[in-house]
């Protein structure tokens, strides 16, 4: 049998890297970087805006043929070659290092604006803890007329939070309260990065765990609501859209948090071989009046108290317009999930509890973003040589905070949308494109194991360019889930 070649057995024998504590840890830790901000509020909108039916359809077609592919090609590159996404690359060719340097960048450019969504969590929660609730009601104050042109929560997000401007050329000043609670982001983001894994997997029990059970208590009670069945078959009705199949494939990498390096860090450090409005007016009793019997209800009421009937302000309400109206995006987060809560019995406690999850899941989602950046630049001597681990976690989330400045502008929340539209869609197909192209030409599906261990390619039933001989058939199977 013929002797591994000397960089293989280099990876198979460092003892000195770190590793997780136990499988747990490691578990949790791809659990809370898969579900982050993306599933939260990026998926809920886009099957919203493309019908669910229509959405999901190429959305479970691209999981099958792009995302689970891609996620198990990152983990066994990590956990094989035990190196950060730029070192492993590398070693599996130097053409592909520039492939660990597109993710390490767009790491860079998403941890940026993903830590001033995480502040803005950070200053609902802590404002979560006043009575009453400061989205839930309009300040007394003549000279802010806007408030009764809109809701509550849409005043207090625009206005109250964010001071909007009228567009992004009108930057105006730093917002003294955004840039506190960005400080306290990154500064919670450096006290759980500060050692790496060693820190990252005793934080992870809490961030991970945490927002599943809030997430699960949240469904259980929607769907206990009136109302749930329709908003379920309104959910879910097909709409025609051909920009369905980009936004599934696209949705696919912030669903599984592919491309960013972060798995493949994660990974590295395993084993190598471990794997009412008129209730109000007419003081009735809720739930008096319902979709059934509002007509006679209203018939009955409008013969009774004809004065009354005409100064209240009925709206016909239509649910495909209220719905199309709706915040998307960031503002599904921070202004409609804003508006439920205070319309939950207990609502200071709703509130705490849905911000605090969303912390969480934005926390766990900066573990790997953090964790990718900091472990390809470890990997540098001259970096491991002169600096430690918490002086370099510290000089990423220092440089982050400064650059994450500009969103806490005024017009903050423009520059928050353009990075996620440019920074966080396109780059991401590009990066796993060539990912599935690396290693299908470049290194080559059917050599032998010259540079790498078998299993890296032989072990894996889930990933369908494992299996196969033929470059074509992967390339064709990454693309049916692009088309």
């Amino acid at each position: 049998m013929s002797q591994a070649p000397e960089n293989v057995r280099t990876v198979f024998e460092e003892t000195k890297r770190a590793q997780w504590d136990n499988k747990v840890q490691y578990l949790l830790s791809c659990i809370g970087f898969v579900i982050g901000f993306g599933n939260m509020w990026r998926f809920p909108y886009l099957c919203q805006v493309y019908g669910g039916g229509a959405f999901l359809i190429p959305y479970l077609i691209a999981l099958v043929f792009e995302g689970i592919p891609i996620f198990y090609l990152e983990i066994a590159i990590g956990q094989t070659l035990r190196k950060g996404s730029i070192g492993a690359w590398n070693q599996i060719s130097p053409y592909l290092g520039g492939l660990g340097v597109a993710s390490l960048t767009l790491a860079f450019l998403v941890s940026l604006y993903y830590t001033m969504i995480l502040a803005w969590v950070f200053w609902f929660f802590i404002n979560s803890f006043q009575q009453p609730l400061p989205w839930s009601f309009c300040p007394q104050n003549p000279a802010q007329p806007e408030c009764n042109k809109t809701t509550t929560t849409n005043y207090y997000w625009y206005r109250h939070t964010l001071n909007i401007s009228t567009d992004i050329t009108e930057s105006g000043p730093l917002l003294w309260w955004m840039v506190t609670c960005l400080a306290a982001s990154w500064t919670i983001v450096y006290l759980c990065t500060i050692r790496g894994i060693e820190s990252v997997g005793k934080a992870i029990y809490l961030t991970s765990t945490f927002p599943c059970v809030i997430l699960s208590l949240f469904v259980i009670y929607g769907l206990c609501l009136p109302g749930a069945t329709e908003g379920l078959i309104y959910f879910f009705t097909p709409k025609a859209n051909s920009n369905a199949w980009l936004a599934a494939a696209t949705q696919i990498f912030f669903s599984l948090s592919l491309a960013f390096g972060g798995h493949i860090a994660f990974a590295s450090y395993n084993p190598p071989r471990n794997i009412k409005l008129l209730v109000s007016a007419l003081n009735l009793t809720e739930g008096s009046i319902t979709v059934g019997n509002y007509t006679a209800s209203f018939d009955a009421l409008n013969k009774l108290f004809p004065q009354t009937i005409a100064i209240v302000r009925l709206k016909k309400c239509n649910i495909q317009q209220y719905l199309d109206q709706t915040a998307s995006g960031i503002g599904l987060a921070f202004i409609v999930f804003t508006e439920v809560v205070t319309k939950m019995p207990g609502s200071h406690a709703w509130s705490c509890l849905f911000f605090f999850m969303l912390f969480s899941l934005g926390l766990s989602s900066l573990f790997g973003l953090v964790q990718s950046i900091m472990t390809s630049l470890i990997e540098f001597r001259i970096v491991s040589k002169h600096l430690s681990k918490e002086a370099t976690s510290g000089i990423i989330c220092l440089s982050a905070f400064s650059l994450g400045l500009c969103f806490t502008l005024r017009s903050g929340s423009y520059w928050v949308q353009a990075f996620d539209t440019f920074a966080g869609s396109v780059p991401l197909l590009i990066i796993g494109f060539f990912e599935v192209i690396g290693v299908t030409y470049v290194h080559g599906l059917t050599r032998k194991k010259e540079r790498l261990p078998g299993h890296f390619f032989l072990t894996a039933p889930c990933l369908p360019c494992s299996r196969v001989g033929a470059k074509s058939h992967c390339n064709l199977l990454y693309w049916a889930g692009l088309l």
